[in-house]
């Protein structure tokens, strides 16, 4: 297919890498072009502007950081109008369910399809293409962006023929990861308190009680922090704001997420906002505990 990726982060650029390694033509950009360098030499074609890339793509991908940054691209600079009729814009990032609903609605009014597709994963999990994918929208868009979503996915879910609806999962599914990260941070605090080694009680409780691999790897980031974030603070605030809001347009009352919303706020406040979203909240947890005592 003739595919049109924006968005060349971390994620983005792996997942393209995908695309063109099954054979797809693709034209990319980015907001700073030297990210698309790499994928030049692998055949991709850059462009411009967002509307040169999708002027002529049957499908075009969106990567990138959250609502603002979507919004810019796909109203101030006219990413819908550029595009052929009927083609399909696939959002893999995770953004609101009120700005989903807007894309729904806009795409429709231009002739053209939208649908959801955030993925859960971090980049080395995009790099093996082992990414779960939440999908969404009309039977025979997501019919036939399926095959594009496979090549760098290990699973995915169709959700409904809601595109909101896939984005209020990866949300969902992002608060978890979040009560995950906040508790076992708390637990790890409290084991060292107590002249428990960390690393001792990590691989206990997850032996004895979990079993899970993301408390393994997650528990692993905490205490091994890395050199280069997968995802930040910033990003963690960005989905917990971002499922608060939507819980609320829904009547849902958060008391977790909303401790966790003010924790994030915390750790910007005192400058962690790209500190990685695991191993930032663990430090903040013991910096307030250090506080108190």
């Amino acid at each position: 297919m003739r595919i049109a990726f924006l968005g060349l982060g971390k994620m983005g650029r792996a997942v393209a890498r995908h695309l063109l390694n099954a054979g797809h033509e693709l034209t990319v950009w980015n907001r700073t072009s030297q990210n698309a360098e790499q994928l030049k030499t692998l055949g991709a074609k850059a462009a411009e502007t967002p509307s040169e890339a999708v002027a002529q793509s049957e499908v075009v991908f969106t990567m990138v950081m959250d609502d603002a940054a979507l919004e810019a691209i796909v109203f101030d600079a006219g990413l819908i109008k550029a595009m052929q009729p009927q083609s399909i814009h696939a959002s893999l990032s995770t953004i609101s369910v009120k700005l989903s609903n807007r894309l729904t609605e806009a795409h429709r009014a231009a002739g053209t399809h939208f649908a959801a597709a955030p993925v859960f994963g971090r980049p080395n999990v995009a790099e093996d293409g082992r990414l779960w994918t939440v999908t969404a929208g009309e039977a025979q868009v997501v019919e036939k962006i399926r095959p594009l979503l496979e090549t760098f996915s290990r699973g995915i879910t169709v959700v409904s023929e809601k595109p909101s609806a896939a984005h209020a999962l990866k949300l969902g599914g992002n608060f978890l990861i979040t009560g995950m990260i906040a508790s076992l941070s708390e637990g790890l605090v409290y084991a060292e308190a107590l002249g428990v080694e960390p690393r001792v009680f990590l691989e206990t409780i997850n032996s004895a009680l979990f079993q899970s691999p993301f408390y393994q790897a997650y528990g692993k980031i905490m205490l091994d922090p890395p050199e280069h974030p997968g995802g930040t603070i910033a990003l963690g605030e960005k989905d917990i704001r971002l499922f608060r809001e939507a819980a609320k347009s829904a009547d849902v009352k958060t008391e977790l997420a909303d401790l966790f919303g003010a924790n994030f706020q915390k750790a910007i406040e005192v400058g962690m906002k790209d500190e990685d979203w695991a191993a930032g909240y663990y430090r903040l947890a013991q910096s307030m505990t250090h506080s108190v005592a």
